[in-house]
């Protein structure tokens, strides 16, 4: 079934999807006006064989089409640059996660903890019971809630990309160098991603999957898995 998660965004469920999804809205009311009202200008010139004689030397039009998309700029620049430095804030982490990209799986270690780790697979489609075909995984990773996460991101081979869109975070994994981020997700669920650059001929086939659970169940499944 097709619903409007289809065309537009997935739900923010972390503070940082919600600035990218507020931003995208603020971009596109401003890319609607302008559109509107250059199709406006152009079908009124279109329609009228007389206006276009007031365009030929105009001081006053020249200012106005120079100065006007400087101050449109400034106003999708700054609340930009303003995300940019949201996204790469590093806060305290509660949990720290290394995660490496293989072709084609994922592996975490969990950095805080003694011997968690464990290789991601992609489900084969005849041991896949949810609905979710190319997405679930055998081992998904397991974080708390309401609590901040880092992830620290390499490859074992080949450029990798650890992307899961609901909550904002795209980074790319490279052989022999650790990239981090942090995010924060806001409610329990489960949060589907890709690796999102192409990796060989199985690069469709290493997804994501991140289940956020509460606090008090993160630290009995931590004891049940060591």
């Amino acid at each position: 079934m097709m619903t409007w998660n289809t065309f537009t965004l997935q739900d923010s469920n972390s503070p940082l999807m919600e600035q990218l999804s507020y931003f995208h809205d603020h971009t596109m009311m401003i890319l609607t006006i302008i559109t509107i009202l250059i199709s406006y200008l152009i079908l009124s010139i279109m329609m009228n064989q007389l206006s276009h004689r007031y365009l030929l030397e105009g001081q006053t039009i020249e200012i106005i089409w120079t100065i006007l998309p400087s101050i449109i700029l400034i106003f999708i620049a700054i609340p930009s640059l303003r995300l940019i430095y949201i996204l790469d804030e590093i806060n305290n982490p509660m949990i720290s996660i290394k995660t490496t990209g293989h072709q084609w799986y994922w592996s975490y270690e969990y950095s805080d903890f003694k011997n968690i780790e464990f290789d991601s697979y992609m489900l084969p489609q005849n041991e896949n019971i949810s609905q979710f075909r190319l997405l679930d995984v055998d081992n998904r990773i397991t974080v708390p809630f309401k609590s901040n996460i880092r992830m620290m991101v390499t490859a074992a081979d080949v450029i990798h990309s650890w992307t899961i869109p609901s909550i904002g975070v795209k980074i790319d994994a490279l052989p022999g160098r650790l990239n981090q981020i942090n995010f924060f997700i806001n409610q329990p669920g489960l949060f589907f991603g890709q690796c999102s650059e192409i990796c060989g001929a199985n690069h469709s086939f290493m997804p994501i999957v991140l289940e956020s659970i509460s606090p008090n169940f993160f630290l009995k499944w931590i004891i049940n898995f060591s």
